[in-house]
């Protein structure tokens, strides 16, 4: 996928936080820290340094959600940060976005923390930041 791809995948995805620009997922393509996960109408990005793993976002467009592709590309990335030496793996997640936090859920993440009013939805209102972990045992453990 180009980084227009990515942006009109992400774009279809999220109004909050607010979408990311080809531009800036050309960056994070760009840098050597960050994976690509590509599934079938959607994508993650992660980024893993020092044995910690970000899950930048995952996306996936509205026509193709509840069809497992966001959990497949999930655990793929879970796979990859393991990979590249992650012992957890963290993210953000607006605290309103349910799906996303049921899908962290069920692939074992915790809520860790909290950021009030973190984000600005495109009507100016505010939405909580939620904070979530997950340990990344070794492959088989």
């Amino acid at each position: 996928m180009t980084p227009a791809d990515l942006a009109r995948i992400h774009a279809a995805s999220f109004t909050t936080p607010r979408p990311w620009s080809a531009v800036e997922l050309k960056a994070f393509l760009s840098d050597p820290l960050c994976d690509l996960i590509e599934g079938d109408g959607g994508f993650a990005l992660i980024r893993t340094i020092a044995g910690e793993a970000e899950l930048l976002t995952i996306a996936v467009t509205p026509d193709r959600r509840g069809h497992g592709i966001g959990k497949a590309i999930l655990l793929q990335a879970l796979d990859r940060a393991r990979t590249r030496g992650a012992k957890q793996i963290f993210l953000e997640v607006a605290a309103d976005n349910q799906a996303a936090i049921r899908l962290y859920e069920t692939a074992g993440f915790v809520q860790t923390g909290q950021r009030p009013q973190y984000y600005r939805k495109p009507d100016g209102t505010r939405v909580d930041a939620v904070l979530m972990a997950l340990p990344l045992p070794a492959s088989g453990g």
